[in-house]
Formats: structure tokens, C-alpha cells, sequence
């Protein structure tokens, strides 16, 4: 198992290689579609997003040993047998089929968890057969204190009598980069029809409709167990136990703004007037039931319109489900992540509500149901799902790609077809832990990027226009002379150096040669 554990570190990154044939629109949108093994592509996509994304959802293999799956989530595949060959070995023969599972999950969630933002969090759907051993895990990997919630979706509207007990129920269990910056982060869940029924205009106020509030709060502060006098003359004072919700001062304010009810005939005890058009929306609660985000039946609906009956998913998520999870947790232009990206569901959601998105799907469906939806959506003909109800028309732009080659070849040298670009930001990563987002090397500098007062520079595949061996490569007296100038230290990749040990501490410079000094993992 420890082979296992560690494993996410030993995965090469690999490069991400577009396909513009499959790619829609403008290919710097944000939009990314991964055709490949998702834990290649996580690896893949570190140095481009570590602490950028707001919500990760994965629907994983439920490890319910049905082979029939299209995940084949009896994780008894050829592939998983032989990537547990090579990382767990001999014992692998002696694995449970959750012991399987375990270790198939364990290096994607630790990568996972690396792509989260501070007041990001991740969500993941499981049925009964593994919810526990997920727990576990996500314990292990995220810590206790950062678990938030276990969602239970009602999937089924019907019953069903094959079993000895009807499975009508799924779970997503929640965690969060930091519980405190998340819980200041998330959104309300709207308010549903049924919700704002109890919104009423007892007086025919101007304001609209309105709830009145009661006016307790648990407890006994002395400030707070003054006496409430009614429009009928009754004395009032807090219940045993509790006190009024609000010091006297405030309670004479609201009362003199028509903001306190003491009902039809003016003496039942106080309640504060809240309207219906203050309501932010509802604390989201655990009990999704299927009237506010559907049923499996509705889900199948939805990918039959983009997939025929051999490329049809047992168990999609419903657009109304995926809704429910990115409103809360997210916003506008917010980026999410789905690595087990299924028939494409998130995506679709994601982009329809205005935020940036990340998919990853190995199974070849990715180049055809994925895409084929994912392109119907940006071009406003997917009007099923929530499109009425978020008004989606239309518009936007993704990229296709492919997991490609790894950075380095066997010898350890680079690639030949790696690109500047690609191993700045590689380096920068790997020196930093901090994705190159913004980098000067689009410009053709050698300067890729500052963290915490250094500056990094790579001198690779002729950056400063000189492409011989010993050219601009290389580290000599007039290379540094045209080097973006940084009053602070410096780390330089080359390679090779021909300045003396004394002058580059003099200059605060750091050297590291390539590829022997970059760090593989």
C-alpha cells in the first residue's frame, strides 16, 4: 500500500498536445477537455493550475463489482492489473477488491487536493458499497477537520422491489481546502416555490411579501430580557431559557420602521419582519431530495440526446444535480475540475453557468459524446437540462487535447519536442509549487516568473535569438548583461555555466543546469 500512497510522485509529467480539429472557438477561453488517463493528465496539469480551482467533482467507480460497467468499476480491468503489477507488485494477487480500489483512488485524490484553492473544495458522489472506505480515505489524505458534509441525493422517484431493501439514495461527501475560508465562501441555495410560499402580505405592506421572524434567541444576556409592550397593552418578557434576539435600542428601531409584527390583533409576541426580496436564499441542508435536482431517470434523458444506446451511461448525474453543487460552490468565472469526466455532465453545467471548466476522460466516448455535447452547448442547440432555467443561448469556446509525450526521455534528457514555454512551466513549478499563470517567456524573455523576492530565468531552445551549443544556452558574462535586470536573488537554468563561483554569490545567482538540476517529480 505504501507504493501506492506514493505513487502521485513518481507519475512523469507529461505533456498536453491540442487538437484543433476537436477544439471549438477561441483555444485561451479556459475551457479544457483531456482525452486521456486522468492520472497522467492531473500530473500533467499541476504546473498550469495548483491552487486555482474553486470546486472539484468526481463521480468515480462506485466499486460495486460490476464488471458490466462501462468504468468497469470491479477495478479488475487489464489496465488497473497491470498498474498494480508495477506499483504494488507481488502482493497485488492478495488485494481485495476495495483494497484495489483504495489504490487506484489514493495518488488521484493526493493530486487533487493540490489543484484546490484555499476556499476551494472538492465533492464526490458514492454509493453504499465504498462510502465508508472513501471516508477513510479522504480523512487520510485531507485530514478530519476539512470534511464538510455528506449530501444524500434521492436518485429513484419510485420503488423498486427486486432488492431485500429499495436503493433509492446516493452520497457526495464534501471537504474543503479550509473549512473556515469555505464556509465564508459558499453561496446560498435559492429559494424554490415552496420555500417563498411562507412569504405573505398580511398587511398589504408596499414592500411585498414578508416573514415575520420570532424575536428569541437561546440563552440569557441581561442586555437582551428587557420588557416588550404590545399594541394591545400586554407586557411581555423572553420565554424560560431564552432572551430577545436583538438589545433594546435596535428592537425600538425596528418597531418605529414598521419592521416588528405582533400579529393579527397586535398583542402575540414580536417577531422581526424580514421581506421576500432580502432573502439571500437558504443554508444548503443535506436531504437533496429528486424534485429540486433529479432523478437517474432524467440524467439518461439528458445523454441519450447526445449518445446512442451503445454510449449510454447506467448512472449520469442530472444537469439539476450539478447545478445544486456549483452554486454553492462556486461563482462566475470560478474554475471547476472533473477528472472522471463520464458523458460530460459537469462541463455542460459549468459552462452554462458562466464558470470555467477542466474535464479528463480516458474512454474514447471523450472524442465523441463529450466533445459532440460539450460542442452543442457553446453553440446554443442543447436546450435540455437547466439551459431554461439559467437562459443559456449559446457561446463560449473550449480546447481539445491529448496527454502526450513525458518532458523528459529515457536518458533524462528533455524532450525534442518540448516547447519553451512548456518547460518554464514546469520549472517555475516544480522550484515554487506555484503554477506559472502570467509569464514574461510569451514575450521571448528569459525571465519566466517571481516568487517570494527570486527571480527565475531558463535559458532554453535559443530564447535570446542564439541557438548554438555554446550560445544562448549557456551562461557567460554577456548573456547575464542581457538578462532582465532583478534586484534580488536569482535562480538560472542553462546548460551550461561559464561564470565563476565567486561571481554568481557576488550576484546572488543561482545556478542549475539542464536537465540534471530539474526536478523530474
Amino acid at each position: 500500500m505504501r507504493d501506492s500512497i506514493d505513487h502521485h510522485r513518481e507519475i512523469p509529467y507529461r505533456l498536453l498536445k491540442c487538437d484543433p480539429q476537436l477544439s471549438v472557438g477561441d483555444s485561451g477561453s479556459g475551457n479544457l477537455l483531456v482525452h486521456g488517463d486522468n492520472l497522467f493528465t492531473l500530473k500533467a496539469l499541476l504546473p498550469y493550475y495548483a491552487g486555482q480551482v474553486k470546486c472539484v467533482y468526481i463521480d468515480p467507480p462506485y466499486n460495486t463489482g460490476n464488471e458490466r460497467w462501462v468504468y468497469n468499476d470491479a477495478v479488475n480491468s487489464p489496465e488497473i492489473r497491470s498498474w498494480l503489477g508495477r506499483v504494488v507488485g507481488s502482493e497485488t494477487e492478495d488485494l481485495s477488491r476495495h483494497d484495489k480500489w483504495l489504490c487506484m483512488m489514493y495518488p488521484r485524490l493526493e493530486l487533487l487536493k493540490q489543484f484546490l484553492r484555499d476556499d476551494g473544495s472538492i465533492w464526490i458522489s458514492m454509493g453504499d458499497d465504498s462510502i465508508g472506505y472513501l471516508r477513510l480515505l479522504l480523512d487520510e489524505i485531507f485530514e478530519p477537520m476539512r470534511f464538510v458534509a455528506t449530501m444524500i441525493w434521492q436518485k429513484r422517484y419510485s420503488r423498486e422491489n427486486r432488492e431485500a431493501v429499495g436503493d433509492v439514495h446516493e452520497y457526495i461527501v464534501v471537504y474543503a481546502h479550509n473549512r473556515d475560508s469555505f464556509k465564508r465562501a459558499r453561496n446560498r441555495v435559492p429559494l424554490d416555490s415552496k420555500s417563498a410560499a411562507v412569504y405573505k402580505n398580511l398587511n398589504n405592506d408596499p414592500k411585498g411579501r414578508w416573514r415575520a421572524i420570532p424575536m428569541t434567541a437561546q440563552g440569557y444576556r441581561t442586555n437582551q430580557m428587557y420588557p416588550v409592550t404590545t399594541p394591545s397593552g400586554r407586557v411581555l418578557r423572553p420565554p424560560k431559557g431564552r432572551c430577545w434576539s436583538t438589545i433594546e435600542p435596535e428592537f425600538l428601531k425596528l418597531r418605529a420602521e414598521g419592521r416588528i409584527w405582533f400579529g393579527k390583533k397586535g398583542n402575540s409576541a414580536p417577531g422581526i419582519i424580514r421581506y421576500l426580496d432580502e432573502v439571500e436564499g437558504l443554508v444548503p441542508w443535506t436531504w437533496w431530495p429528486h424534485e429540486e435536482v433529479g432523478h437517474t431517470d432524467e440524467a439518461k434523458k439528458e445523454v441519450l440526446a447526445f449518445a446512442g444506446q451503445d454510449e449510454a451511461f447506467d448512472t449520469p448525474k442530472p444537469e439539476r444535480l450539478m447545478k445544486r453543487i456549483i452554486e454553492i460552490a462556486t461563482n462566475k468565472g470560478d474554475l471547476v475540475l472533473d477528472c472522471f469526466a463520464g458523458s460530460g455532465t459537469t462541463g455542460a453545467v459549468a459552462h452554462k453557468m458562466g464558470r470555467r471548466w477542466i474535464m479528463a476522460e480516458e474512454r474514447n466516448y471523450c472524442e465523441t459524446l463529450i466533445a459532440n455535447r460539450m460542442r452543442a452547448v457553446i453553440e446554443g442547440k442543447d436546450q435540455g437540462g437547466i439551459s431554461e432555467a439559467v437562459e443559456w443561448k449559446g457561446g463560449g469556446a473550449y480546447r481539445f487535447t491529448r496527454i502526450g509525450p513525458t518532458l523528459f526521455d529515457a536518458a533524462g534528457q528533455v524532450g525534442s519536442t518540448v516547447t519553451f514555454l512548456e518547460l518554464a512551466q514546469h520549472v517555475f513549478f516544480t522550484e515554487t509549487g506555484e503554477p506559472l499563470v502570467t509569464t514574461a517567456a510569451r514575450k521571448g524573455s528569459p525571465l519566466i516568473g517571481l516568487c517570494n523576492g527570486t527571480a527565475y530565468y531558463l535559458l532554453f531552445n535559443g530564447i535570446l535569438g542564439d541557438k548554438r551549443p555554446d550560445g544562448g544556452n549557456v551562461l557567460t558574462g554577456s548573456i547575464l548583461q542581457q538578462l532582465p535586470t532583478h534586484d534580488g536573488p536569482r535562480v538560472i537554468f542553462g546548460e551550461g555555466c561559464r561564470i565563476g563561483q565567486t561571481r554568481l554569490k557576488r550576484e546572488q545567482i543561482v545556478f542549475k543546469q539542464i536537465p540534471y538540476e530539474i526536478k523530474v517529480y
